[in-house]
């Protein structure tokens, strides 16, 4: 016989879910008054002969339509396919689940239950419900009448439950396939786990754009497959526990059409530091991941910190330095104000989120609380993570070779000087950025940036709401004074699969007279970026090194009203360091397997304040000064210049990746630091650091040390 005979064994699980109950009745199981779904053939049935009515009708239809893929037939396979379904309260047929060694059996049963036609659906107390069925298909299998002739049992009912099933217990869960790698949920950015797909999405004639961070799993999964990835470092654990501690999230939950995840977040770090009184270091974060999705288009995600730390002794100093009005004794970098916690160690709570909708495949409106950067490189002059969490709308447009992200942001300054009644001041930025693919290897971008106060009850200014616009023109017609506009370009080229070069110029203020002169002016107010990366370098695979170089000159990123700076929480948006600066960065990052390691290496010059009596020139390096104020030159401006001080930091890391759901890390690092300025005060002096610190850290935000 040329035809394959499926032989079939059809189990069906009933199980009814009624909206209401009255006292009417159709048929009488003892507990409940209900009928099973009819098929057209099956009408004027009652009781028992309209039950395996409906039976045969299904068996008979999988029968006739299953195919059973050929790679099985030719291989003889015998196994078992086991098919959750639904009959809804409109007599459809819908699949819950299925369970089959392979995908391609669940493909098919798929496909067949998707060709049933409507019918009337099951009704309880005479009014139209849903109801579940589980059937289980035995391959090679045979029709009702093979099955009845050898006198096989072709259904077995279960007994009618006595308390009909509500809409809530109907509920059934999926197999959870880790959707959130296919998602529009943000990335959470790290530079270290950036780097593992860096390459990928730098491939020569790839049209994505990669300046503006966070990705959203969807950007990343055309280049780099994170779900395959993912299942290749799965451990082989059958216990719970297991299972959860290695490779899964703690709670997940798949049904039709959303998905949910809940993680502890950990932060547990202990270390040594040469500079520090106490006799150790130590960050202790404990926190809550919640993200999911609804349907394709809507993802969010939220977590909710609660963490303490005792730092390096130059970064409480430096903590210290940003610290707000009001009595709270300092400011972590990128994480926001701490107040103290027991003698000597900050506690310091922070909350990030994302809402995430794409409409369609040429936009995604992002609602967030967190950061977000733009560049190629390890830092950026245009917009840094390395300022506090702040709220913020972002609209992404990708279309032919562009894409355009407006981002508005709602910022504070937190200084003493512009704090009223106990609160802080408000302050706003809007940013756009055009990233355009000219060609298969070189891309350019457009930056511009615009920030204003809540002067005369300004509030969110509506001239900057357009996402089309050019912010300096309608910066200076609003008044010069009370807004500050930045201009920037981006550029990359792909030298080839292996190599690719990056820049970035920021732009201020600039005076074409001064310029011309060429008497450095203190208004020509710009700085630069260089850099280049080497992936898969000296023929290793997964080894990335970087080289970076940044200058910025003195006043940048400040302003005549300092509430308008380049700022938020007494941090720089831009680069960490403010203004008055130059420096070389040197990175290399290796992963293999679950196994990591980061070195970098930073050599820098800045130019501080003496802040003495004898000299309390703003010499430009400090963003929260007033440009128009205690200048010392207005001709000669260069970077260095006041209180020239070399910097050399040395931060090397290496761990093990235990859980990559939550990019859970057993790390060790080293961080050696000498600060050597040219004159010492009370708050500038040398200092040289050795910080050596042990740790478990979910990898999923930067800390940065290199100040």
């Amino acid at each position: 016989m040329n035809k394959i005979f499926l032989s079939f064994t059809f189990t069906l699980s009933v199980l009814f879910a009624f909206s209401q109950e009255n006292n009417t009745s159709s048929i009488k199981t003892g507990f409940t008054s209900e009928q099973f779904p009819v098929f057209l053939n099956c009408e004027n049935l009652q009781s028992k002969k309209l039950e395996n009515c409906f039976y045969k009708e299904v068996q008979d239809f999988v029968f006739q339509n299953y195919v059973v893929p050929e790679n099985l037939k030719q291989a003889n396979y015998k196994g078992e396919v086991k098919v959750l379904f639904e009959v809804d309260a409109n007599g459809e047929f819908k699949v819950i689940y299925v369970n089959a060694v392979d995908e391609a059996l669940s493909e098919e049963a798929k496909r067949v239950f998707g060709k049933f036609q409507k019918i009337k659906p099951s009704t309880y107390n005479g009014k139209p419900t849903y109801s579940k069925y589980t059937i289980s298909i035995d391959i090679p299998l045979k029709n009702s009448d093979q099955i009845a002739a050898e006198g096989l049992v072709a259904a077995q009912i279960l007994k009618p439950i006595e308390k009909p099933m509500t809409e809530l217990d109907s509920i059934v869960y999926k197999k959870y396939n880790n959707p959130e790698f296919e998602s529009h949920l943000n990335i959470p950015f790290s530079h270290s786990y950036y780097a593992q797909f860096d390459g990928a999405m730098n491939q020569v004639g790839s049209n994505n754009h990669t300046a503006s961070k966070p990705y959203t799993y969807v950007e990343v999964s055309k280049y780099y497959n994170l779900k395959a990835v993912n299942e290749s470092l799965q451990k082989n654990v059958s216990t719970w526990l297991g299972r959860k501690f290695w490779n899964e999230n703690l709670v997940q939950i798949q049904g039709e059409d959303y998905w949910l995840s809940l993680n502890p977040i950990l932060d547990l770090q202990m270390g040594k530091a040469s500079d520090l009184d106490a006799s150790y270091s130590y960050v202790n974060t404990r926190a809550l991941n919640f993200r999911g999705g609804l349907g394709k288009q809507i993802n969010f995600t939220t977590t909710i910190f609660e963490s303490q730390g005792r730092f390096a002794g130059y970064y409480n100093d430096y903590a210290e330095t940003l610290k707000p009005s009001g009595g709270n004794p300092a400011i972590i970098p990128g994480m926001g104000i701490a107040k103290r916690f027991k003698t000597d160690a900050y506690d310091f709570p922070l909350a990030e989120a994302n809402i995430t909708y794409a409409p369609s495949k040429f936009f995604d409106l992002q609602l967030g609380y967190g950061r977000n950067f733009i560049g190629d490189g390890y830092r950026s002059l245009l917009e840094s993570d390395g300022a506090s969490p702040y709220p913020y709308f972002k609209i992404n447009t990708t279309f032919w070779k562009i894409k355009y992200t407006n981002t508005y942001m709602w910022l504070k300054d937190v200084r003493p000087e512009v704090t009223l009644e106990k609160t802080y001041a408000t302050k706003f930025m809007a940013n756009h950025y055009l990233s355009w693919n000219v060609s298969n290897k070189l891309n350019l971008g457009f930056f511009e940036s615009v920030v204003w106060t809540d002067t005369n009850n300004r509030g969110f200014d509506i001239n900057f709401v357009n996402p089309i616009i050019f912010y300096r023109s309608v910066e200076f017609s609003s008044s010069s004074k009370s807004g500050n506009a930045l201009l920037g370009i981006t550029s990359k080229y792909k030298w080839n699969n292996n190599i690719n070069l990056y820049a970035q110029f920021l732009l201020d203020e600039f005076s074409m007279g001064d310029m011309k002169s060429g008497d450095n002016s203190w208004k020509n107010k710009f700085g630069y970026q260089l850099g280049a990366k080497y992936y898969n370098a000296f023929e290793v695979k997964d080894l990335l090194v970087q080289l970076e170089y940044n200058h910025v000159r003195p006043y940048v990123y400040s302003h005549s009203a300092v509430i308008t700076n380049y700022g938020h929480n007494n941090q720089s948006i831009g680069h960490q360091w403010g203004g008055n600066f130059e420096e070389l960065v040197a990175i290399g990052r290796y992963h293999k397997g679950r196994y990591f390691a980061d070195a970098k290496f930073t050599i820098g010059t800045r130019g501080l304040d003496f802040d003495t009596a004898e000299d309390s020139f703003n010499y430009g390096g400090n963003i929260f000064k007033n440009y128009e104020e205690k200048r010392p030159y207005d001709k000669g401006v260069k970077v260095g210049q006041g209180n020239k001080t070399s910097i050399f930091i040395a931060d090397v890391q290496g761990g093990y990746l235990i859980n990559p759901m939550t990019n859970l890390k057993f790390f060790g690092s080293f961080i050696y630091r000498n600060f050597d300025p040219t004159k010492e005060t009370a708050t500038t002096f040398k200092q040289s650091t050795t910080w050596f610190t042990i740790g478990l850290r979910s990898d999923i935000f930067n800390w940065y040390f290199d100040y």
